[in-house]
């Protein structure tokens, strides 16, 4: 095994196989299975291994382990998300009051406004660690800052693209290191096919509102038209993390369509 790419790919076939059986399992759940199955205490642990394996030793003298030395080109800090799962091209009102994640939005304002935002698993966890965050989230630009009377600041980010965490840093505040996130078939005629279905079922269901803010979006490619469309959905946090993890964009389409179904069934 030369990367970690190597490790997705083995969660990527196992995924795939499982899902022939009627298995389904998120992308963060198969890269921590992949971990177990290799003998490694979680995800990150296994991928800081194989990654202090391909990179060179720290320096003589440093006080930083190389197997905990992030790549700068690659390292943002996170803010993490208590109860919803965002999606990329999206302008999105967050609030911070945890002092680690207010520390980590001040680090970004000095440097060039990005960080990663990550779903917690669970949203009562105050102090989230690595193992409390799921595997993919988001990268994005801070558009917008205010500080509030009571300590916590409210920002403005503009979501940008799906990013894996390859290794975190719990101190002083959380920091990944990432690497883009694949997706595929997003100009299939399939895809096309099931953007109209998407579109033609919203319209269906008569919400203006609903309606009104996807006609709002930049749609040119089905994968976009997916995302604005996953971002207003009625569901659950597992699920639309699901949505987030799915690369291949027409799944993530036929998973849509089904949760739209669904929903209209329920109401």
């Amino acid at each position: 095994m030369r990367d970690f790419r190597d490790a997705k790919a083995m969660a990527q076939t196992l995924r795939e196989a499982l899902k022939t059986k009627s298995v389904s399992l998120t992308h963060s759940e198969s890269l921590e299975l992949v971990a177990t199955i290799l003998g490694f205490h979680d995800w990150n642990v296994l991928s800081a291994t194989i990654q202090s394996e391909v990179q060179p030793a720290a320096n003589p003298g440093s006080t930083i382990p190389a197997t905990v030395r992030l790549a700068a080109e690659n390292q943002l800090p996170i803010v993490p998300l208590r109860d919803i799962v965002v999606f990329p091209h999206l302008n999105v009102p967050l609030f911070a009051g945890r002092a680690k994640t207010i520390s980590a939005v001040e680090r970004a304002m000095a440097e060039d406004r990005r960080i990663l935002v990550v779903t917690q698993r669970r949203p009562g966890d105050d102090s989230p660690t690595a193992a409390d965050l799921y595997g993919v989230g988001l990268t994005a630009s801070v558009t917008d800052l205010i500080k509030l009377n009571d300590g916590t600041i409210k920002l403005l980010v503009k979501t940008l693209t799906r990013a894996t965490i390859v290794r975190l840093v719990e101190d002083p505040f959380l920091t990944a290191e990432i690497a883009p996130f694949d997706e595929s078939r997003g100009q299939d005629e399939e895809a096309i096919a099931l953007s109209r279905a998407v579109l033609e079922t919203l319209s269906a269901a008569r919400n203006v509102g609903q309606l009104s803010f996807i006609y709002e979006q930049d749609l040119k490619e089905p994968g976009t038209l997916a995302d604005a469309v996953a971002a207003i959905l009625t569901c659950d946090i597992r699920q639309k993390q699901d949505l987030l993890e799915t690369g291949d964009v027409v799944s993530r389409l036929q998973k849509i369509l089904a949760l739209m179904k669904t929903d209209q069934q329920a109401a």
